[in-house]
């Protein structure tokens, strides 16, 4: 018995050299981790200096992380349009909202669906929901049915659901389930009697976290992000839906057409004095603040092993 425990020591202590870390290497990931996360960082602070920069400083001596003079210029002509930006964030909050939690779910509930090999269609509707990663129907297609269809023309409904879907979503929920969730559970849970959406609601939902957390991310990203199905659904007479990517680009269009055009607009030229460059980098900045934010919401559930010792013997 004692030479066996002392094999096994021996074995345990093996395994466990292999999974050490010497302090150099350690060092060295540590800087290697820093320096990514450095390199990550400074375009951001780049992009918020040139936002306080001065349009003087920039046409001197253009980007510099120390200008040669200070100014809110851009931030004080997005102020002037608060009004229409103010109206724009928190139509872009509500559509990010609502849609990302549609978006989890339409996907969750299909991946659960085809992650079941007690589903009969289960491969009809896996090759069907493949086939649009392969072909599209085209943006013609894809307007045609929105507008003449479901007629969702000037809806919210537009800047929602065309993104809610999608197939590389849901075939991430679907391997998730099936690597994660144990079929025992599901049979356990059964024989006490629970059904389906009892099932889902309570141990597949609570279980798959990790999962809900990444794709929650990536819609809230894509929603938030989103400028084009505005330009397609929303006509010129429902101003007061267009999101804030939307209003920002035309803001940032405008000026860009005075400036360009100064000579023409106005006789002594103020158009060219427009903080242009600034309030671009002002525009980048309002949009990656607020969902930026919202990351450590949802860093949080990236957890991964929460079935480990969910079924026993």
């Amino acid at each position: 018995m004692a030479n066996n425990k002392s094999k096994q020591t021996v074995a345990i202590d093996g395994y466990e050299r292999f999974n050490q870390v010497s302090r150099p290497t350690n060092a060295l990931f540590s800087l290697i981790f820093i320096l990514l996360g450095f390199i990550c960082i400074v375009p951001v602070i780049f992009v918020a200096v040139i936002s306080l920069s001065s349009n003087a400083s920039i046409q001197q001596v253009g980007y510099r992380f120390m200008p040669a003079e200070w100014a809110l210029d851009a931030y004080e002509y997005l102020w002037i349009e608060r009004s229409s930006i103010g109206d724009a964030f928190f139509v872009s909050v509500f559509v990010t909202v609502v849609g990302t939690i549609i978006g989890l779910i339409l996907n969750s509930t299909m991946g659960y669906v085809l992650s079941r090999r007690s589903f009969a269609l289960r491969k009809f509707f896996t090759i069907l929901i493949f086939i649009p990663m392969l072909f599209s129907g085209g943006l013609v297609g894809s307007y045609l049915i929105n507008t003449r269809v479901l007629m969702l023309g000037n809806t919210y409904w537009a800047l929602i659901l065309p993104i809610a879907v999608s197939s590389f979503y849901i075939i991430i929920m679907r391997t998730f389930f099936q690597t994660t969730i144990p079929d025992s559970i599901i049979e356990s849970a059964k024989i006490d009697g629970a059904t389906q959406l009892y099932i889902y609601l309570k141990i597949v939902i609570a279980i798959s976290l990790p999962a809900f957390a990444t794709i929650g991310l990536f819609l809230s990203f894509a929603y938030w992000n989103d400028w084009f199905s505005a330009l397609l659904y929303i006509q010129s007479t429902h101003q007061h839906m267009y999101p804030l990517q939307y209003v920002l680009i035309s803001i940032e269009r405008n000026m860009e057409y005075l400036t360009r055009n100064a000579q023409f607009m106005t006789p002594d030229g103020q158009a060219s004095r427009l903080p242009a460059e600034s309030t671009r980098m002002a525009i980048v900045m309002l949009v990656v603040i607020p969902i930026a934010m919202s990351y450590p919401y949802f860093q949080k559930y990236f957890i991964s092993g929460l079935t480990i010792g969910a079924v026993k013997g």
